[in-house]
């Protein structure tokens, strides 16, 4: 009881904090609700559309121009200009006025008559790697669909049926089947993993600030004090009311995705929850130990944004992480984020049964344990360390 009692004088003396500084409420509310917004209706198309294309039609007669609407028509790309010759289209493409431009060489349509094989070319970029891939996919697409056009007006004129003009054509049917993610749609996979990163990072950052502003303002031993000298005590009081924020926070975003924008998952809603918990317990609990490792305010939050960094590439969510070395993927076993997406792509959004990632849970249970091993070096600090800017 006495416990309790403890607890809950330290929550009251933490909730005066949180509310006086305002940087606790930028960082913990309103960042994490715009980061949220923002890339969720920055990606709420799925996929983008409308990318700008330039021509170089050197042939400029009616098939050539009929080439040039049907790539206007696609969904991702829009003929924005046209160019007189490629170096202006490929100035213009250095200049990131286009991502692609389709050049189509001076006679083309008498050689695509004749049977006689002209070449088009087209160029893109891949400094926006998103960008230049699905423009290429059309162009890609335009010129097969050029020839493939004038082979059967060229069949049907001699007197071939569809279906053997479909077999010359396209001897080969593809049946693609994209699990999952049918619609291609990026703001599905991108915001699952952007969102819950940036949250926390702030979560990181929150739990070494908190610990680092008793140091500066000399507020330990009167933290310490309240709880009795139990430092377990002083921890659970100080960052009940955090654990609690967040959690508000990420169910909110939950209900928000699942609910409102409907993103797939064929997890039960107690999975859902579940990973919620162990990201914001195992958020926090990093944030502890790093704080405990380094009793330095400046020092703790820097590796804690240096590490929530470095967890965007090491998820595997944007590269796989099969495709790097080795040692690097021995490494992401050390960021929370990976474990997290690890659950979330198996529990959440295919629906296999928590067994299948029972590794990746232990991964967040032990981040959310971490702080034991450094509570004794943090009641230390609060008592005997002086605080250097």
């Amino acid at each position: 009881m006495k416990y309790l009692i403890n607890i809950w004088v330290i929550l009251k003396r933490e909730c005066k904090i949180l509310y006086k500084n305002p940087i606790y409420g930028f960082c913990m509310v309103l960042l994490p609700l715009f980061t949220l917004l923002f890339f969720t209706s920055l990606m709420n198309e799925g996929v983008p559309e409308d990318m700008p294309v330039g021509i170089v039609d050197l042939d400029n007669t009616s098939t050539t121009r009929g080439l040039v609407r049907r790539l206007d028509a696609f969904q991702n790309s829009k003929v924005v200009a046209h160019y007189p010759s490629v170096a202006d289209a490929r100035r213009a493409m250095q200049e990131n006025e286009i991502y692609a431009f389709l050049y189509i060489p001076s006679g083309t349509t008498a050689q695509l008559l004749s049977a006689r094989r002209p070449k088009i070319s087209y160029y893109y970029t891949l400094t926006s790697l998103t960008g230049g891939s699905l423009v290429m996919k059309d162009m890609k697409t335009i010129a097969t669909l050029g020839s493939a056009g004038v082979g059967q007006a060229t069949m049907r004129a001699k007197g071939f049926t569809d279906s053997q003009i479909q077999f010359f054509l396209q001897p080969i049917s593809v049946d693609l089947h994209q699990i999952a993610n049918p619609w291609s749609n990026y703001n599905i996979y991108l915001s699952a993993v952007l969102v819950p990163g940036i949250m926390m990072l702030f979560m990181f950052l929150i739990s070494a600030y908190s610990l680092g502003m008793e140091l500066k303002f000399d507020r330990g031993r009167e933290w310490i004090s309240k709880a009795g000298g139990n430092i377990v005590v002083a921890i659970l009081g100080k960052f009940l009311p955090q654990a609690i924020l967040f959690l508000a926070l990420i169910f909110s975003y939950e209900f928000y995705i699942y609910e409102m924008l409907e993103f797939p998952r064929l997890g039960s809603v107690g999975m859902v929850a579940l990973l919620a918990v162990l990201q914001v317990f195992a958020s926090i609990g990093f944030g502890i130990f790093v704080f405990g490792l380094m009793p330095s305010l400046r020092m703790s939050m820097s590796i804690c944004s240096l590490w929530a960094m470095l967890g965007f590439s090491l998820a595997g969510s944007t590269f796989p992480l099969m495709g790097m070395d080795e040692p690097i993927q021995a490494l992401s076993w050390l960021f929370p984020l990976r474990h997290y997406y690890m659950l979330y792509q198996i529990v959440v959004f295919n629906g296999y049964p928590l067994i299948d990632a029972w590794f990746h849970l232990v991964g967040l249970v032990a981040f959310t344990l971490l702080p034991w091993f450094v509570l004794r070096k943090i009641k230390n600090a609060m008592l005997t360390y002086v605080y250097i800017p």
